[in-house]
């Protein structure tokens, strides 16, 4: 039994973003358990079908942002889960632009319908550590309630901003709703696919030279379980999700079987189109800004008010590292771009060291 204490698991769960990774897990997970009555997932019309297997116990709703209003008061919406998220834009889909439409104008509209949803007694909202931001300005452990010290340089921060200061506004609305917002440390595990499993999966990976950040993850399997608590009990507030403890990104390398490949801080940026174009995955500012100055979170009133301790960062790191290892090969191609990367950082560090120089 948690503190919080049961509320009564909800009869009617909507789930939006089931087409992505996550949302699918959390509306399959929802699904299986006998105190929920049904679970709804919903996705716009264009969205695709990669985890339709997932889904079979699970009603998919297409909707777009607009009409999710009536679809919240035609269902009797008992609970809400907003998963539909987008962390990195996509070129070939909008880029900034359709990700900021997705995040910020769709979570305004969203908390508009459920305003009007006359059942619903439960919101629970996909949040970020990326709220924190990352500069060198940062204390040394971010609570709830520490202010980022500069305002996110990266789109998603800054969206993630914008989509609690709407939350805020929808409790004070509905003081009747218990809202729960959970800002995840990046997700690691041996299923999990993000943008920092495919970063930590290639066989160089660029650094920041003279750069060594502390960093925190999730396991996956932990990310579900605050979710599904987070909907069948009852834990308003805001809380940090991350395992306990850390790794420096020299450690985590080291545990990947990698090999680091230091570049100036502003070469990053060219590290990561290099990382494009090799098909690694696509690198914002939020992650470059966290490769150079890290991130940790206290966790102490999710442990204390779920009554649950995630796997420590090291765990979902390993497990990460079990299921892909021998999962990445170092071909003649790459083996020469990472070469041309090593040369172009040494050249920037002789360049630099040169202008030093009285």
């Amino acid at each position: 039994m948690t503190p919080g204490g049961p509320s009564g698991a909800p009869g009617v769960v909507v789930v939006t973003g089931v087409s992505r990774y996550l949302g699918a897990h959390v509306a399959a997970r929802l699904a299986a358990d006998p105190r929920i009555g049904r679970v709804i997932g919903v996705d716009p019309p264009e969205s695709g079908g990669e985890l339709t297997g997932l889904l079979d116990r699970v009603e998919r709703v297409r909707a777009d942002a607009g009409s999710i209003g009536s679809l919240l008061a035609d269902l009797d919406v008992d609970a809400v889960v907003h998963l539909a998220l987008v962390s990195a834009p996509d070129p070939q889909h909008g880029g900034r632009a359709a990700m900021k439409e997705q995040n910020v104008i769709g979570t305004m509209q969203l908390l508009a319908a459920a305003q009007h949803a006359p059942r619903l007694n439960k919101l629970v909202v996909r949040s970020s550590t990326a709220a924190y931001g990352a500069s060198f300005r940062d204390p040394a452990v971010f609570t709830e309630e520490t202010e980022p010290r500069e305002v996110p340089r990266g789109g998603f921060g800054r969206d993630i901003l914008d989509i609690e200061g709407y939350v805020r506004g929808f409790r004070r609305r509905r003081p009747d709703v218990t809202a729960t917002v959970l800002r995840f440390a990046p997700f690691l595990g041996s299923t999990a696919d993000t943008t920092l499993t495919r970063y930590f999966a290639q066989p160089l990976i660029p650094t920041v030279f003279g750069r060594d950040p502390r960093l925190q993850f999730l396991h996956f399997e932990d990310a579900l379980e605050v979710l599904h608590q987070s909907i069948v009990m009852a834990h308003p507030g805001t809380y940090n999700v991350a395992g306990p403890g850390v790794l420096a990104l020299s450690q985590a390398i080291r545990r990947a079987g990698r090999v680091g490949v230091p570049v100036l801080e502003p070469g990053l940026s060219g590290a990561a189109a290099l990382a494009r174009a090799l098909g690694f995955g696509r690198y914002g500012l939020d992650q470059v800004d966290l490769f150079v100055h890290g991130r940790v979170v206290d966790t102490t009133r999710l442990e204390r008010e779920f009554g649950f301790t995630p796997r420590s960062t090291a765990t979902a790191f390993d497990d990460f590292i079990r299921a892909h290892r021998g999962g990445v090969v170092l071909t003649r191609e790459r083996l020469a771009a990472a070469e041309r990367l090593v040369l172009d950082g040494v050249r920037q560090v002789r360049s630099a060291a040169a202008r030093e120089r009285p």
